[in-house]
């Protein structure tokens, strides 16, 4: 039997995006068949990859086939291959570094591509997945929602050293109050008012890069700045080894977890990208995860 035609869809790179002060790389994946004012979703990859590899090993190009999103594919360009999620720069609304560039990414896409500004998301591995706790954390009135897969809070990696990487924070031994947590993301935008991003955030119990006690300290900074407490509205198992915990405001899922028995620091496999889709909403009609 043959093989389905494969999508007439490309990677393709795009320079003179704007704002970059860190060089980042940006490739784009626009499907063949766009909505109408279409979601954009930025897609970050771990530590020692690219964004090409990380259009080619998830499963987010297809569920842009499926649903008529863009996906952009930033690429760290210092030697380690990390986004900076460490420095004061990126832990500051147009602070600089890192952030600034992915959202200059975005903002190019948005015009280009006559995209929603109402239905930016950013998801991501590892590093990526730091770096979606940082967008939503210094830029709120750009994402509606994320999706981090073995990630920490935002502000854990922070140093003054100039170093990126925070040994205490990885090995998961920066522990903080709820409230403390919040703090961190309320002063990257101070006097920010607006509606704050919902979160989705993935961890296997097994990591040893990302230790699995940043999951809890994820979830308590995530439900403060969404202003609810830290006790589940409901929790499932969706797939066997799967523990999901939701936090609801207003009948809506601001916060949702989602523990993996046993998984290690690459958590994200094969169909979680579908939950992703789901929980932004972009599966079905645009509205946000129900209480479900």
């Amino acid at each position: 039997m043959p093989s389905p035609p494969a999508s007439a869809a490309t990677l393709t790179e795009v320079t003179n995006f704007g704002t970059n002060p860190t060089n980042l790389r940006m490739h784009l994946y626009v499907p063949e068949r766009v909505a109408a004012k279409p979601a954009v979703l930025v897609a970050a990859h771990y530590c020692t990859g690219d964004g090409p590899a990380f259009h080619a090993g998830t499963e987010f190009a297809s569920m842009a086939d499926r649903y008529g999103f863009i996906v952009v594919y930033p690429t760290a360009t210092r030697d380690s291959k990390c986004f900076d999620v460490s420095s004061p720069q990126a832990l500051s609304h147009d602070g600089g570094s890192d952030p600034t560039g992915i959202v200059s990414m975005v903002r190019y896409v948005l015009r280009k591509h006559q995209g929603d500004a109402n239905r930016v998301y950013a998801t991501g591995m590892s590093s990526g997945a730091m770096m979606t706790n940082v967008l939503l954390g210094a830029y709120p009135d750009v994402f509606k929602a994320g999706a981090a897969f073995a990630g920490v809070p935002f502000g854990c990696f922070a140093t003054s050293d100039g170093s990126g990487w925070n040994s205490t924070c990885a090995q998961g031994n920066l522990v903080k109050t709820p409230r403390q947590w919040g703090d961190l993301v309320r002063a990257a935008y101070p006097g920010y008012t607006g509606t704050r991003p919902r979160m989705q955030l993935w961890h296997g119990t097994e990591d040893d890069v990302l230790r699995y006690s940043n999951f809890a300290e994820a979830i308590e900074q995530w439900t403060n700045v969404a202003g609810i407490g830290q006790t589940p509205t409901t929790s499932d198992s969706p797939r066997p080894g799967w523990n999901r915990t939701r936090y609801n405001a207003g009948g809506t899922v601001q916060v949702e977890a989602v523990s993996v028995q046993g998984g290690p620091h690459n958590v994200l496999t094969a169909g979680m990208a579908q939950y992703v889709m789901d929980f932004f909403g972009l599966s079905g009609d645009g509205a946000p995860c129900a209480t479900g």
